[in-house]
This record gives structure tokens, sequence and C-alpha cells, in this order.
């Protein structure tokens, strides 16, 4: 039988066979259970009704929630010479191209995120093996190939994020920090739930959302009311 912390019970008893129906108690409870002995991460885990294996059930797009999520993001950005000095003023952390290309060949990804610019999309089809499974490959849909530079970078530096459903159709997103304010959490958590829903696919048929549970890194699950917020 699998044994838990102490501190892991305390938070089971908390949180166990209940179910929020009230954002700021949900906040609340999950500010409760980030007890362990760093900032944890928080996140959302929501369950849809979705097949991703057919085209109009799949969800992946862009957010940017309104207090960002903790974390700073090393950004590359392959495009041609003349526009490495818009990239650079811009925010970006690395540029190149082909040197660029050849370290990521090798295997040295120093960098959250790439952005190219869609005239270096065909030098990068050869790296789909190693960009894919990383989540790393640009993608128009993701707003990580494009031609204005200056709005990608900006956008990205402030927070902006790819998430998606994986193939079991379960969202696993972070909108946060343990160490936010209920407020930041409260607003970037909405935020999130809105995007969810306002980039339901087109194939889904009848009711969109199975469940939706938040938790800390370190922490218990906490079962929001489908209902909360409609």
């Amino acid at each position: 039988m699998r044994k838990y912390s102490r501190r892991h019970q305390e938070n089971l008893t908390r949180t166990k066979n209940k179910i929020y129906s009230n954002i700021e108690e949900a906040i609340g409870a999950l500010k409760d259970t980030a007890t362990a002995k760093f900032v944890e991460s928080v996140e959302l885990h929501a369950n849809l009704n979705i097949d991703p294996k057919y085209a109009d059930q799949q969800l992946r797009t862009t957010v940017t929630l309104p207090n960002g999520v903790g974390k700073q993001t090393t950004i590359a950005v392959l495009t041609n010479e003349e526009n490495f000095d818009e990239a650079n003023s811009s925010g970006a952390d690395i540029v190149g191209n082909d040197e660029l290309i050849e370290e990521i060949t090798k295997g040295n990804i120093n960098f959250d995120l790439l952005v190219a610019t869609p005239n270096m999309m065909p030098k990068l089809a050869k790296l789909g093996r190693v960009l894919g499974p990383k989540g790393l490959m640009p993608s128009p849909k993701s707003g990580t190939v494009s031609s204005n530079l200056t709005e990608t970078l900006t956008e990205f530096k402030k927070g902006k994020f790819e998430y998606k459903a994986d193939k079991t159709g379960v969202v696993h997103v972070n909108f946060g920090k343990s160490d936010f304010t209920n407020t930041q959490l409260i607003e970037n958590l909405q935020a999130l739930y809105k995007s969810i829903e306002q980039n339901r696919p087109s194939g889904v048929k009848g009711k969109y959302f199975k469940s939706l549970f938040i938790c800390t890194s370190m922490g218990s699950s906490i079962k929001l009311d489908l209902e909360m917020f409609e």
C-alpha cells in the first residue's frame, strides 16, 4: 500500500471529497496546500470532451495571463542576419540562422521557446524530430512563426505561452506560483478558463468540460464546480 508523507496526508484531509463552487474559497484552499519547502507552481488540469485524433477536436492555442506565470522565458530567434538587430533589441536571448540550426542539430537547445521568420521554416524541416517531441517546433498557429519580430517577442516576453490538450483530451497548464496573491491567481485562472472556452474545437458536440482541478506542484487536487465560471 502506498504511503503518503504527513504533509500530503494533511493536504488530502483538507480537500478530499470536496467540490469548490466559489473561486475565492478554491484559491484559498490551494494556497493552504502549498506547504512544500519551496515556491510551488500552480496548475490547472482540465479534462475536456474531445478526441484529439480528429483534426476538428484538437486544442492548441496561446494565452497571455494578466499576471504571468512567474517564469522567465529564454527565447531563441531563427532569422536572416538583416533582422538580428531587431530581434536583439526586442528581447531575444539567442539570435542566429545557419549556426543556430547547427547547434540545435547537435542537441544544444538552450532556450524555452523558438521563434522563426517564415523564410527560415524550410531549413527547420529536418529538425522536426529534435524539436517536435520537446514542443519547440515553430508554427503559425502558436504564433512562433512571424514576420513581425518586435510584436511577437514583446508578447512572449510579457508572458504569452502556448498550451494544448494531450492525446487523452486533458489540458495541463501552469497559471502561476504559490507566492502569487489570491487576486493574481484568481485573475489568471479566470483568463485561462476563458481562453480554453473561447477556443472550443469546432468538432465538439454537447458538453465541453468534463472536470476541472487545480493544484500546486506538490499538493493535492482541488476539484472545481463546472458552473463556477458561468
